[in-house]
């Protein structure tokens, strides 16, 4: 088979190639897009991550395309209804940075509840205290929102620093409620009670814009905003309007709405943005920049140890669909 690999660095070919012999393999550090996708128009399959936009006009570049494997959760960059209907098998990597993801987002949260990222070196090269009075987590109110497999592990977190826990999500976990001791709770009633407010929902058409210019303002005032979901959960205006206006006293953030327009490996250059483009980046700026947001750049999922189950439940997907039971299967003929 001949496989394609987008957002491939040095030490994952390596070991992608030992472990593929026998297939006519490509790699590219760089995103699949609908401007590079027909310089892999006679290939097979195709392998991606977060960044790459396998849309509708990169599909219709690769016409002899029969399978793709991401290499995330989440496969909103994947047009599934044009897979369905080109008979494109796609598989995704469901389970590989499940307590992963949610240390980051407690990395963010200590990070501004003890202000470590204010400290600095002053010009007489010592460290001042000034300033970096922090706020004990004990005793907190804990709301997560999708109290799925990471959501599970930020409460059992949360748990841990003897926080109480409020979650919602769609679905009911008795057993896990019962064991972890948490409550669930409608979205606004969450968002109205919670001190720390962690997003660790999937996106989707239901899940756009969940926190938005109107519930937003029903965020108990001073609450902390984590977010190491998708950016696209949170309508950024309304994020930019609650942080103004002091609705919220922080944010921690590893994605945001418009992030293509802010990190190195997905950018386009500054020159060839379009005038909205250029709104939504120095709206992005103008939140990040902020002594009291964090941001880092979509890499709550990057450890060592989670790349390398990312690596090898994508061989094994690539594996099981070469030996006609497809896995993880996100979309099916």
């Amino acid at each position: 088979m001949k496989i394609a690999f987008f957002e491939v660095k040095e030490w994952e070919e390596k070991y992608l190639s030992e472990n593929l012999p026998g297939h006519d393999l490509v790699f590219y550090s760089e995103a699949l897009t609908s401007e590079n996708a027909d310089r892999v128009k006679d290939f097979d399959s195709v392998s991606v991550f977060v960044f790459s936009e396998v849309y509708k006009e990169a599909l219709a570049k690769m016409p002899n395309l029969k399978f793709i494997t991401t290499r995330s959760t989440g496969f909103d960059h994947i047009d599934l209804e044009g897979c369905k209907t080109r008979n494109i098998v796609a598989c995704n990597v469901p389970f590989y940075g499940d307590n992963t993801v949610a240390e980051h987002a407690f990395a963010l949260l200590l990070s501004l509840t003890r202000k470590i990222h204010k400290i600095r070196m002053t010009e007489h090269k010592t460290l001042a205290m000034e300033g970096l009075k922090g706020t004990d987590l004990k005793g907190k109110t804990f709301g997560v929102v999708g109290a799925g497999r990471i959501g599970l592990y930020a409460v059992k977190f949360a748990r841990g620093f003897g926080m109480n826990v409020l979650a919602y999500d769609i679905i009911f976990n008795d057993f896990a409620r019962e064991v972890l001791g948490y409550k669930y709770v409608s979205l606004e009633e969450l968002l109205k009670n919670s001190d720390i407010i962690s997003l660790h929902a999937p996106y989707n058409k239901y899940t756009h814009h969940m926190i938005n210019k109107d519930n937003i303002k029903l965020i108990k005032p001073g609450a902390i905003l984590i977010n190491s979901s998708r950016g696209g959960l949170i309508d950024t205006d309304a994020l930019k309007y609650a942080l103004d206006e002091g609705i919220i006293s922080a944010a921690g953030l590893d994605v945001i709405e418009g992030e293509e327009f802010l990190i190195e490996e997905k950018m386009k250059p500054r020159e060839t943005l379009t005038d909205e483009e250029k709104r939504i980046l120095q709206r992005n700026l103008e939140i990040i920049e902020r002594e009291n947001v964090i941001f880092t750049p979509h890499v709550a999922f990057n450890t060592q140890e989670a790349a390398q189950r990312i690596l090898d439940t994508t061989l094994s997907n690539i594996k099981a669909y070469l030996e006609g039971h497809p896995e993880n299967v996100i979309a099916e003929i």
